[in-house]
């Protein structure tokens, strides 16, 4: 047999290994409320995110540097448990979010001419670093396109339950007017994200609600180590009848 065979062989396995894994992913069904469209919505997810990818979008968040990862310059960083359910995989190197972004953000110098860079907000900061973490699943309706998840991550409740957090790299709705917001919601005054982030709250049998950042702040929440709704409790239903389907 020679090297070439055998590359071929074992990158086959690592294909079939990893068809198997996204097929054991859970995926969610909901139909959305208070919006214009009631529309049917399917969630495919192909794996939850790690800790270092959890980590270095929390940390754009948060406008620091992400922890310093194992090995050599932050390389290799060893993933761990998504959201404390072990279901990680190595992710890519941390990138220091920290930095300015733009020309002339290196070293915290100003831009041509001497102008100074634009101060950074957390909800560009994290816009950019959802952009250098991979996809993770993706959002389905009836637009033509559907939306790239970049996080995903669950966190086991108490009561048999499960709460997930999913964000999409670009906002739900941004290019037509199926998610204007209708009814209780539109008294709402939406954040100007470039993104969207949802939150899952499901029962033991895996049915639930979900709310959306289209009508309320992203925060981040400390004890979970996670971004989520600022205030969940009072934020309008965006998703009703959510079903995990596996």
């Amino acid at each position: 047999m020679t090297s070439r065979t055998t590359v071929l062989i074992c990158s086959g396995f690592g294909l079939v290994a990893w068809l198997l894994a996204a097929e054991t992913m859970p995926g969610f069904t909901a139909t959305t409320d208070n919006v214009t469209a009631h529309d049917s919505v399917r969630i495919n997810l192909l794996r939850w995110s790690t800790d270092a990818e959890r980590d270095q979008l929390l940390a754009s968040w948060n406008l620091t540097p992400p922890a310093p990862a194992e090995g050599r310059g932050g390389r290799g960083a060893r993933a761990g448990r998504s959201g404390g359910d072990g279901d990680g995989v190595t992710g890519p190197a941390v990138s220091d979010p920290s930095l300015p972004e733009g020309r002339g953000g290196r070293g915290g110098r100003g831009g041509r001419g001497g102008t100074p860079a634009a101060p950074r907000t957390p909800e560009g900061s994290l816009a950019a670093a959802l952009g250098r973490v991979p996809t993770v699943g993706y959002l389905w309706s009836s637009e033509v396109a559907g939306y790239s998840l970049r996080y995903a991550a669950r966190f086991p409740q108490p009561d048999g339950g499960q709460r997930i957090i999913l964000i999409t790299d670009r906002r739900l709705g941004a290019f037509n007017d199926l998610w204007k917001l209708t009814g209780p919601a539109a008294a709402t005054v939406p954040p100007n994200y470039e993104f969207s982030l949802i939150e899952l709250r499901l029962n033991a049998k895996g049915e639930g609600e979900g709310k959306v950042s289209i009508t309320g702040k992203v925060a981040a929440d400390p004890a979970a180590k996670t971004l989520a709704l600022e205030d969940y409790a009072a934020a309008p239903v965006i998703l009703k009848m959510v079903r995990a389907t596996k």
